[in-house]
C-alpha cells in the first residue's frame, strides 16, 4: 500500500480546494492548536514470583514484591508528570493461595478487602516503586497453588498499560556457590570458572540460564555457541566497560541436586586490566529472565564448542536467599594506567572571545573503573590565564576560589575542578571546552591544567607511573603564536581558536602526540564568536614540550602562510 506523508496529503487538499474555488472564497479555516497526546505510563514488577509452602510449625517466609511505575519520557527537566494519579491492587484472585501486606514503601495505600488503592502525584521519568508488597503461602495453600494480583491505574490526562503479577506456592530456588577465584593478579594470568549451583527449591527447573558479567580487563578465552555476548557501558560512563554473557541449558534440574560446569570456561586478565569484577549468576530460563537481562541490548552468539553442564554431588549451602543467585569478585592486576594532560593556544585582544580545549588522555595500558566507590577516576585542575575570565565551561566542571576552595558564585571563578567519569578506558580523550574572554592582551599569559586524584591534598594518582606529564599549559597570545600556532589573527570580537596540530609536542613531550584529528587538537574549534582560525601546528602545549618551533620552521611557516591566503583568494573570487 502506498504511503501519503502529512506534507503531501496537505499539498493534495490544497490542491483540490484551490480546483474548487474555496480557498479564493475564504472557506478554509485554521483550526486551534492540537492537543498533545497523553503521556503513556507502564505499571510492572516481577511477572512471577514463588513462594516457600506453608510450614509446619512457625511463621511462612515472605518474599518482596515490588508494583514499580514508569514514565519513559527521556527529557529529566520536561517530561515530568506533575498530576496526580492513582494506583489499583485487586488481590481477589490470590484467596487461599497467598497472604499480602504492605511493607515501608505501602504508607500512602489504603486497602479494604480484598482491593489497595495507592495514591501519588508527580511522576518523574524512569521507574519508581508504588508499592511494597509482602508476600506469603497461605495456611492450608498447597504446593503448586497458583494466582494473580491485577493491577491498573488512572490519572486525568494520561494513560496506564496494566500489569498482572503471577504468584505460585513452591518453585525452583536456585543458590550460586562462591567460587575461590585468585584475585591478585598480573597481565596474561588465567584461571578456570567452575561455576557451581544448588537447587534448594520445591521443584525442578526447567532449563537454566547462567549469567557471566565481567569488566573490561578480563575475557574468557573462548566464546561457546549455547552463549551469547553483548557489551554496555554499565553506568560507568565507558562504551565496552561491560561485557555479558548469557549462556542457555536446557533440561530439568531438580530439587536438591548440586550442578557444575563440565569444562569450566577460562577467565584471563588482559593488558588492559587494572580493577575489575566478574559476576556469576543463575537463573530459571522458562520466566523471562533471558528477555529481562538482555533489555533491549544487541547479543552475537558464540562459535565455538558447546559449554555443558554436569550433575555434581550435594554441597552445603546457606539456608534460602532471594539473592543468592549471584555471586562476584573483585580483581586487583599489577598495571598501570598513564594519564597525560594537554592543554592549547589561543591569541585575541582585549574584549575577544577565544575557545581552547583542555583535557586528559589515558595512554594504558590499563583502562580504570572505580567499581565500588562510584568516585571519579580523576580531576583536571585548571587555572584559568591571567588577564582573562571564563564565559562558557563543561557541565563537569566547577568554579573555586585561587587557593581550591568552595566557590558559591561561579561566575568568573580563577580556577575549575573538572571531575572525570568513573571509569576511564584504555584509550579515552576527555576533551573539555572552556570558552574565554580576554580582558588584557597579556603576551605569554598561562593558565595550568594538572590531572590529579580527586584528593586536593594527595593530588598524586596510584596507578600513574608518569607524573611527569600530568600537567600542561593553556597559553593566551603566545610569542609565537603568530607562526607556531598557525591559526592567524582575530577580527571583530572573535579572537582565535588554537588548535592542536600533527607537529605539536604532547602531553608527555612526544612530538606528534596531539594530531589534527584527535579532541584536543581539532583544527578551527567551532564556536569561537568571529574566529578565523585554520588547522595549528603549535597544538596542546605540555609542561615537558617545547615551547616554540625553530627558527626554519617559522620561516617554512609564514612562507606558507602566505600561499594559503592566495589560495583562499582566488576560492573566493571564484565562488
Amino acid at each position: 500500500m502506498r504511503r501519503t506523508t502529512p506534507r503531501a496529503a496537505f499539498r493534495q487538499a490544497m490542491g483540490i480546494l484551490a480546483t474548487t474555488g474555496l480557498l479564493a472564497a475564504g472557506v478554509l479555516t485554521t483550526a486551534g492548536p492540537a492537543r498533545a497526546a497523553d503521556p503513556v505510563f507502564t505499571l510492572g514488577g516481577p511477572a512471577e514470583t514463588a513462594l516457600h509452602p506453608y510450614p509446619e510449625t512457625g511463621s511462612p517466609q515472605r518474599a518482596r514484591l515490588d508494583i514499580t511505575l514508569t514514565n519513559p519520557s527521556g527529557d529529566e527537566e520536561n517530561g515530568v508528570f506533575l498530576g496526580e494519579y492513582t494506583v489499583r491492587l485487586d488481590f481477589g484472585k490470590l484467596a487461599g493461595v497467598a497472604d499480602v501486606s504492605f511493607g515501608e514503601d505501602g504508607a500512602d495505600c489504603a486497602r479494604t478487602g480484598t482491593v489497595a488503592v495507592c495514591r501519588g502525584h508527580g511522576l518523574r521519568p524512569g521507574t519508581s516503586t508504588v508499592a511494597g508488597l509482602e508476600v506469603g503461602a497461605a495456611k492450608g495453600s498447597a504446593e503448586g497453588d497458583s494466582g494473580t494480583i491485577e493491577v491498573t491505574a488512572e490519572a486525568e490526562g494520561a494513560t496506564f498499560r496494566p500489569f498482572t503479577a503471577r504468584v505460585t506456592v513452591g518453585g525452583a530456588d536456585l543458590s550460586m556457590r562462591r567460587l575461590p577465584l585468585r584475585t591478585e593478579l598480573k597481565p596474561g594470568d588465567s584461571q578456570p570458572v567452575a561455576v557451581t549451583f544448588t537447587n534448594h527449591g520445591t521443584r525442578a527447573a526447567r532449563g537454566v540460564l547462567l549469567t557471566l558479567r565481567h569488566t573490561r580487563g578480563l575475557a574468557f578465552t573462548q566464546r561457546y555457541q549455547n552463549c551469547e555476548y553483548s557489551e554496555d557501558e554499565g553506568g560507568l560512563g565507558s562504551p565496552g566497560a561491560w561485557t555479558t554473557v548469557r549462556c542457555a541449558f536446557p533440561g530439568s534440574y531438580e530439587p536438591g541436586a548440586t550442578y557444575t560446569l563440565d569444562e569450566p570456561p577460562v577467565l584471563r586478565a588482559g593488558r588492559h586490566a587494572l580493577y575489575d569484577t566478574l559476576q556469576y549468576r543463575i537463573d530459571e530460563d522458562g520466566t523471562g529472565a533471558r528477555a529481562a537481562q538482555r533489555a533491549g541490548a544487541r547479543s552475537v552468539p558464540g562459535t565455538g564448542a558447546t559449554l555443558a553442564l554436569r550433575r555434581a554431588p550435594a554441597v552445603r549451602a546457606a539456608d534460602l536467599e532471594p539473592d543468592d543467585n549471584q555471586q562476584e569478585a573483585d580483581f586487583r592486576t599489577a598495571n598501570t594506567a598513564d594519564l597525560a594532560a594537554y592543554g592549547d593556544r589561543a591569541a585575541g585582544g582585549a574584549g575577544d572571545t577565544v575557545d581552547v580545549t583542555l583535557g586528559l588522555r589515558n595512554r594504558g595500558p590499563a583502562w580504570i573503573g572505580h567499581l565500588r566507590s562510584g568516585e571519579p577516576v580523576a580531576t583536571v585542575d585548571f587555572t584559568v590565564p591571567p588577564g582573562s575570565y571564563v564565559v562558557s565551561r563543561p557541565d563537569g566542571c566547577r568554579g573555586v576560589t585561587a587557593a581550591g576552595g568552595y566557590r558559591e558564585n561561579q561566575e568568573r571563578a580563577p580556577r575549575y575542578f573538572c571531575s572525570t567519569p568513573v571509569s576511564l578506558l584504555e584509550n579515552a580523550d576527555l576533551a573539555l571546552p572552556f570558552r574565554l574572554r580576554i580582558v588584557t592582551a597579556n603576551p605569554g599569559a598561562t593558565g595550568a591544567v594538572v590531572v590529579r586524584n580527586i584528593q586536593l591534598q594527595a593530588p598524586e594518582l596510584p596507578f600513574d607511573p608518569k607524573p611527569a606529564n600530568n600537567t600542561a599549559y593553556v597559553e593566551l597570545n603566545a610569542e609565537d603564536s603568530g607562526e607556531a600556532g598557525g591559526s592567524g589573527s582575530g577580527s571583530g570580537s572573535g579572537g582565535t581558536a588554537a588548535t592542536g596540530g600533527s607537529g605539536s609536542t604532547g602531553a608527555a613531550g612526544s612530538t606528534g602526540s596531539a594530531s589534527s584529528s584527535g579532541t584536543g587538537g581539532t583544527s578551527g574549534t567551532p564556536g569561537a564568536s568571529g574566529a578565523s582560525g585554520t588547522t595549528g601546528s603549535g597544538g596542546a602545549l605540555a609542561a615537558t614540550g617545547t615551547p616554540a618551533l625553530t627558527a626554519s620552521g617559522a620561516a617554512l611557516a609564514a612562507l606558507l602562510a602566505g600561499g594559503v591566503l592566495v589560495a583562499a583568494a582566488g576560492r573566493r573570487a571564484r565562488r
